[in-house]
């Protein structure tokens, strides 16, 4: 098949959890005989931080404006078997009214932040990723985020088909590798900083950081503020390059994942950090939201905490019953959520 995707960045991963994903699937997509071209806006955020220039898997096409590749993207629909087109995509008018208008066999809509998309919509805002026809023209629309969301996907704006397309992992990228002195850490949380999961850092992270000296704590990510609540074993790494998350989760004795409010209030909405983490064979403590046994069994595959006395009891446990917990959730992500299995899935959306 031919695939045109138009989105918003696979060739930087800073303080974008979009790039990760596509990388993954497109990958996926390639082995099985698949051409993709992504075009995507050369915007200087990611041009600065930009850590994937180009792949032999499939074909990333910068441009500057719309008006600069129209003609080219519009030959691109019209051989396309599949054209899609995602959330915080730039230029979302002008793409969607051009895959309308094309011979493209099949007209896609991705919404990998789907939470934050409806939550937006509940408060009465544009968003401005959503086209302004509403979802209804196209055939498909995928979401990072199932359960309820689908159904409001379809009364809120119009899907006539709404079917999750989850999170995952590339095992080949995200596997167990030696650990390193630069990420030792008896806690890791990796993330961008996000003011909607601060109060959760807080309970989980910080409040055990406080209580235990003695162990070492490590964040990365991007965006954290100047006046973010920092303590003395708490270290900061301000962005990881995706090569190294294998390294960054293999030196952790236990790994912290926090849900956005939005996706914790609809669930169903794994994390890809939850993947690969798990593809790592690192042990994963987690909060809770509805869904989340649907993709790992609580108390055998990842754990669980609500509070700091939860965390900080997930931070001493033994090392025989942290083996079981990684080793567990990775049979279990080597057995439903690789990329590999998420491009079957999409396959048989599409076909």
């Amino acid at each position: 098949m031919q695939i045109t995707i138009f989105g918003l960045s696979v060739s930087s991963s800073w303080g974008n959890g979009h790039a990760t994903i596509w990388r993954g699937l497109l990958r996926a997509l390639s082995r099985r005989g698949h051409h993709i071209t992504f075009f995507e806006q050369d915007v200087p955020y990611y041009a600065k931080h930009r850590d994937l220039s180009h792949s032999s898997y499939f074909e990333i096409v910068f441009y500057q404006t719309w008006n600069q590749i129209q003609s080219r993207a519009a030959h691109a629909l019209d051989n396309s078997d599949c054209s899609l087109v995602t959330s915080y995509c730039p230029n979302i008018d002008p793409i969607s009214h051009a895959m309308m208008n094309s011979k493209s066999k099949l007209r896609v809509y991705y919404d990998l932040d789907t939470p934050i998309t409806l939550e937006r919509l509940r408060r009465g805002e544009k968003v401005e990723y959503v086209p302004a026809c509403g979802l209804s023209p196209f055939d498909l629309v995928l979401s990072f985020t199932g359960g309820r969301a689908l159904d409001e996907l379809q009364w809120r704006l119009g899907a006539r088909k709404a079917c999750a397309l989850y999170g995952s992992v590339d095992p080949d990228i995200h596997r167990p590798v030696a650990p390193s002195s630069d990420y030792a850490s008896d806690l890791s949380y990796l993330g961008t900083y996000a003011a909607d999961r601060q109060v959760q850092l807080e309970q989980l992270f910080l409040e055990p950081a406080k209580r235990r000296p003695e162990k070492r704590f490590l964040i990365a990510g991007a965006l954290y503020p100047a006046d973010f609540p920092w303590r003395p074993n708490v270290l900061f790494i301000p962005h990881i390059p995706p090569p190294d998350h294998p390294t960054f989760y293999c030196s952790s004795k236990l790994t912290l994942n926090i849900t956005r409010s939005a996706m914790a209030e609809f669930g169903y909405c794994p994390s890809g950090r939850l993947f690969e983490a798990a593809a790592c064979g690192v042990p994963i403590l987690s909060d809770s939201w509805v869904g989340l046994g649907c993709f790992f069994e609580v108390g055998r595959e990842i754990l669980i905490a609500s509070n700091p006395d939860e965390a900080e009891r997930a931070l001493m446990l033994l090392p025989s019953v942290l083996l079981k917990c990684k080793s567990a959730a990775r049979a279990r992500v080597m057995a439903e959520h690789t990329a590999d299995h998420r491009a079957a899935e999409l396959l048989h959306l599409i076909t």
